[in-house]
Order: C-alpha cells, then sequence, then structure tokens
C-alpha cells in the first residue's frame, strides 16, 4: 500500500486530497497509468503530466523513480516563486 497525495488543482480535479493505493507499480511512471485508470477524474487530473511534479516520500524526483520501499507519493503542480 502506498499513499497518493493530491495538491491544488490536482485535488479539486479528482475530489481528495489523498487515498491509500494498493500497487504494483514499478516507477511513478507506472503509477501514473493505474491511477489515470481509477476514474474519469483521474484521467483528467493526469492528461498533461508537463504541468505536475512529484515527490516520493517527500523529496523531489521524477516520473522514473523506482517506488519500491516507497510510502508517498505526491503530485502538485509546478510552484513558482514569490
Amino acid at each position: 500500500m502506498i499513499d497518493v497525495l493530491y495538491f491544488a488543482w490536482l485535488r479539486e480535479r479528482i475530489g481528495a486530497p489523498k487515498e491509500r493505493v494498493e500497487t504494483d507499480a514499478a516507477t511513478v511512471a507506472d503509477l501514473v497509468t493505474e491511477l489515470k485508470g481509477r476514474s474519469d477524474a483521474h484521467a483528467l487530473a493526469f492528461s498533461d503530466m508537463s504541468s505536475v511534479r512529484v515527490a516520493v516520500d517527500q523529496e523531489l524526483t521524477d516520473m522514473n523513480t523506482p517506488l519500491a520501499g516507497a510510502r508517498e507519493v505526491a503530485f502538485f503542480p509546478p510552484m513558482t516563486g514569490g
């Protein structure tokens, strides 16, 4: 099981701030593919991955990051300075 957290417009589109997911995904990209299949809302939220950032266990990473041993994956839009 892995905790998946959603922030900003991803949370709004999916309709939940987080969910616990049972997955066999090897990488973040594999997890996204699984999540897209959960609902139309998930598919919409992940339709343009160029505008989504990811952190695994609270460390910024990329879509090729392995999930072995990971407890948490967070998805969020790019952050702007200010």
